[in-house]
């Protein structure tokens, strides 16, 4: 990686291993298409032997390397004692503090806590995250970036956040190789919201409700606030099946939904 020492060997063969890039190349590659620029504040999450450290130190304003491993954790304050830009702390990521001015996140993301992790960064529009680029497990990945079919958690977070696939990274780019390919997730705070941050609690309750019962229409879940001649006319004003189900629904139409139930009136 460029960095002084030598890394710690990864903890790889268990669905949460490490799984460390095995090309400096590569990971300088990764982090120039991030876009992370000179008035960047970057978190980086799994920071593992430094593979992408350090070319976000190279480019970003400051990194925030957070790392669990205490082995990884004192190689990589070895590597970056001299770099004024690099802080390294060792914390789980579900429960470090988060920077309070806009951020970044870059990481490498252990394949069995990518979701609770996206969680935790996501589900407070209201918050200073401004984008993430994160590798994750190729099917999670592809889940997350997918407009449809909708899941409960995607669509949770899509009024606020623009989520996207933007490239697959063969199990044989890290080192061990895990059992599956990564894929790279671009998210990106959308200029405009579809919703204000103080309404999503109500927006994600409507969700669960509906998704309790992913086979039953939609409008069926909704009925107590909108008539089925109301559901009607907003399905064909929508395009979508009178008795379409959650999962068919993207993120316009549930918006649509939302607001149609919260009037409980056909929306003008």
């Amino acid at each position: 990686m460029g960095a002084r020492g030598r890394a710690p060997r990864p903890r790889g063969g268990r669905a949460d291993g490490q799984h460390f890039l095995r090309s400096p190349r590569l990971a300088a590659e990764l982090v120039r298409e991030t876009g992370v620029g000179a008035h960047d504040l970057v978190v980086e999450i799994g920071a593992g032997s430094g593979a992408l450290t350090l070319p976000l130190s190279g480019c970003a304003r400051r990194v925030i390397a957070v790392e669990l491993d205490p082995r990884c954790v004192a190689h990589l304050r070895t590597a970056f004692a001299g770099a004024g830009a690099v802080e390294v702390i060792q914390a789980n990521a579900l429960a470090v503090p988060l920077p309070r001015e806009p951020y970044r996140v870059v990481g490498n993301l252990p394949f069995s806590s990518g979701t609770r992790i996206l969680r935790r960064l996501l589900d407070d529009p209201a918050g200073d995250l401004v984008a993430l680029d994160a590798i994750l497990q190729f099917e999670a990945a592809r889940k997350r970036g997918s407009v449809w079919p909708g899941t409960l958690a995607t669509l949770g977070w899509r009024p606020w956040w623009d989520l996207a696939l933007v490239r697959r990274i063969p199990r044989g780019a890290f080192a061990p190789a895990p059992a599956v390919d990564a894929g790279v997730l671009r998210v990106r705070r959308r200029p405009a919201p579809l919703l204000p941050p103080a309404r999503r609690p109500a927006f994600v309750r409507m969700l669960a409700a509906a998704f309790a019962l992913p086979h039953r229409p939609v409008g069926a879940a909704v009925r107590s606030a909108v008539t089925p001649a109301a559901w009607r006319r907003l399905a064909a004003e929508r395009g979508f099946a009178v008795d379409a189900r959650p999962p068919d629904l993207d993120v316009s139409d549930w918006v649509a939904v939302f607001e149609a139930r919260s009037r409980g009136r056909r929306p003008r």
